[in-house]
């Protein structure tokens, strides 16, 4: 946190006031040099997880072996190969899953009704990790907007359109004139005070 001090005390006051719309511009900058995204960290976390355990079992193997007779090791080893590349798989499997639903979810946040079922209809056999990239998956966003269109939420293009109830008016010359006249023909009330 030692950069954020940093900001806050080279952040610049304009006429007493702290110029808060360049401060967090650079905090913005700043911030990806200095932390981890979550799914990044959820990544790691899984994977620390799963070397530890892989450790743990593969310590146990080899107190295995120390008590195996030397007729039955060449068996117990090739066991145990077989066993640590289904492992490995396994692992490389999890890992892969674990990208792509990252990568779906970060893909379609903030754009569908329901994150949950919507990442359930994409086909994972179908895309490919390749480096920072899932290739396929635009291809698969596209089709299930125009085959469940009603699973995304609409898109403004115009960015103006703000979520919840419009009180009052738009502001166009005009359009308040008669507020009172307005309401009382919403609720079916045709007379006026």
């Amino acid at each position: 946190m030692e950069w954020l001090k940093k900001l806050i005390e080279a952040a610049q006051i304009k006429d007493g006031k702290l110029d808060v719309g360049a401060l967090m511009a650079q905090i913005n900058t700043e911030f990806p040099k200095n932390a981890v995204p979550k799914d990044t960290y959820n990544a790691l976390a899984e994977t620390k997880k799963q070397l530890e355990k892989d450790v743990s079992t593969r310590d146990k193997q080899i107190e295995d072996l120390k008590k195996v007779d030397a007729a039955g090791l060449q068996a117990e080893i090739e066991k145990l190969q077989q066993e640590n590349k289904e492992a490995a798989d396994k692992y490389a499997a999890d890992m892969k899953d674990i990208t792509l639903t990252n990568a779906i979810k970060m893909a379609i946040n903030g754009k569908v009704h329901d994150e949950g079922i919507v990442s359930g209809l994409f086909d994972k056999s179908k895309l490919v990790v390749d480096g920072d990239k899932v290739v396929g998956l635009d291809d698969q966003i596209k089709g299930l907007k125009e085959s469940k269109a009603f699973l995304f939420k609409e898109e403004d293009p115009s960015g103006s359109q703000k979520p919840g109830f419009k009180v009052g008016t738009d502001g166009s010359k005009g359009a308040g004139a008669d507020v009172d006249t307005q309401l009382a023909s919403i609720f079916g009330n045709t007379t006026t005070k």
